[in-house]
């Protein structure tokens, strides 16, 4: 039984699919309980069981009644596992797995920040479980730092990549052609693309590139920043007057959210992953490289992990204008065949670590574990 706040797109949401599939295809019953969304009808396609409960919600009093409906739901489906992937759900599904004696397993998706006791002891109730999954190892570093635990308890279990969907050889020529016609950019017009996927919010360095772009003097190089603002259109305004005040304009795409990333980064050159803070884990940096693009990421968090530096593409200074202007620079100057390369070489690195497979059978190892 998987817990998790709601089921519409994102990372943990996609996760949740991927193990309830897995476990579905080993001969097991997958159960996810959530407050709903987009991804609930394909769960139930693949055969999981949905169940609807406001475990989303922060409410105490909220949290006592589903103290009790998550009891009386697992004496009903008598699950063998409770995985809670949130801290909300966690502060009922939790007990309520204990109180009916049932082996339990979290996963830290991010970096959860304390600045007082409370939200310490909130962050912690994660801790709880019988085994902590961490997304990734500096993840894992972060929990072991925060919280007096037996290293063994907690494991890093990267994310995966879904190999399927982001293979190379799978977008075609048309689905390139509708997206640089949505775009509104030309293919094969000579200009070497950097693509920066990611929602429209500061903390991703947004204008960070832009200005690394202005210092590196060259016009026959485009930025395309592709990602939703969520309302924070101000932002979105403050970056195309930035581009504008640097005589960006035809430089700097900004294209909202896109739908099919395997054909937006076919469509570029290289990736950007230049958050600010450190990620936890970083999909932007490893989908890439899924298609064979090598990127350039921010030298901390998670993404020193995903991407090998002068390898599969280029570890950063983060926040350093003139460092990211001179990786740019370094990477509109490698000739095809060296990005080819590279581009190999990351993809063999995700199908290597990162593959929905590796992080499903890693999952399913650490529930068989609990069982034995």
């Amino acid at each position: 039984m998987q817990v998790v706040p709601e089921l519409d797109t994102g990372g943990v949401e996609q996760t949740v699919v991927d193990v309830a599939r897995a476990v579905i295809e080993a001969g097991g019953r997958a159960i996810v309980v959530s407050k709903g969304g987009r991804l609930e009808g394909y769960l139930k396609q693949i055969g999981a069981v949905v169940v609807p409960l406001p475990v989303h919600s922060k409410n105490p009093y909220v949290q006592f009644k589903n103290y009790y409906a998550l009891r009386s739901l697992i004496r009903r489906e008598r699950p063998d596992i409770v995985h809670v992937r949130s801290r909300a759900p966690a502060l009922s599904a939790l007990p309520a797995a204990k109180a009916e004696g049932v082996k339990t397993v979290t996963t830290y998706h991010g970096i959860y920040k304390a600045g007082s006791g409370f939200k310490r002891w909130y962050n912690g109730r994660m801790t709880t479980a019988d085994v902590v999954i961490a997304n990734s190892d500096y993840t894992r570093d972060h929990v072991l730092r925060a919280y007096d635990l037996d290293p063994a308890k907690v494991i890093a279990v990267p994310r995966g990549v879904d190999l399927k969907k982001f293979d190379p050889a799978a977008v075609e020529s048309a689905r390139l052609d509708k997206l640089a016609t949505a775009w509104g950019i030309e293919r094969g017009d000579g200009r070497t693309r950097f693509l920066l996927a990611g929602r429209l919010t500061r903390w991703k360095g947004q204008t960070l590139v832009i200005e690394a772009l202005r210092g590196l003097g060259r016009s026959d190089v485009q930025l395309i920043l592709a990602g939703d603002d969520q309302g924070r259109s101000d932002y979105t305004q403050e970056l195309r007057a930035l581009a504008a005040g640097l005589g960006l304009e035809t430089q700097v795409k900004i294209v909202g959210h896109c739908s099919d990333m395997p054909a937006a980064y076919t469509l570029c050159d290289f990736a950007l992953a230049p958050s600010l803070e450190p990620e936890a884990f970083g999909r932007t940096a490893v989908e890439p490289q899924a298609m064979g693009r090598p990127v350039l990421a921010a030298k901390h968090g998670a993404t020193a992990e995903t991407v090998e530096d002068a390898v599969t593409g280029w570890l950063v200074t983060p926040g350093d204008v003139t460092a990211w202007a001179d990786a740019l620079r370094v990477a509109a100057l490698t000739s095809a065949p060296a990005r080819a390369v590279m581009g190999a070489a990351g993809r063999a690195r995700v199908h290597e670590r990162f593959s929905m497979e590796t992080m499903c059978a890693a999952t399913l190892d650490i529930y068989r574990s609990l069982l034995t």
